[in-house]
Formats: structure tokens, C-alpha cells, sequence
């Protein structure tokens, strides 16, 4: 299972984790989001995770992501 890092921008609240929990779990091949408010932090796993269709995801709730933190197969 691949797990991947993304820091994001703008997130502020709970609803702001439940927005992009709900965008990126929507995203083909992702099996589980962790989102950190505080840390501006969303963990992404699943068997194959599409940095773009992420990226998209979380764009499309509304955050701008910086940067795929790093990446870990497992």
C-alpha cells in the first residue's frame, strides 16, 4: 500500500478536514485520509494514489496544495 503526504494551505477548522477527507477519498485507488488542521497535513493510502487527481481533489474543496511531502511504499 503506497502512503503519501501532502501539505496544504487554508485549512483552518474540522469542516475543513471534512471537506477534503470527503474530496480525496472520492479519488480512484485511495483507501484512507488522515488530515492534520494544525499541521496542514493530509495523508493519503491506498494501493495506487494519482498525486494529480489528490491534488485536484484537494483543489477542488477549496485548499492549494504546496507540496507531496513525501512518499512511502509499503
Amino acid at each position: 500500500m503506497a502512503e503519501k503526504y501532502f501539505t496544504v494551505s487554508g485549512m483552518s477548522c474540522g469542516h475543513c478536514a471534512v471537506s477534503v477527507t470527503e474530496e480525496v477519498v472520492a479519488v480512484s485507488g485511495v483507501t484512507e485520509v488522515d488530515v492534520d488542521v494544525r499541521a496542514g497535513l493530509v495523508t493519503v493510502r491506498g494501493e495506487t494514489v494519482d498525486d494529480t487527481a489528490v491534488r485536484a481533489a484537494i483543489v477542488e474543496a477549496g485548499y492549494e496544495v504546496a507540496e507531496v511531502v513525501r512518499q512511502v511504499a509499503a
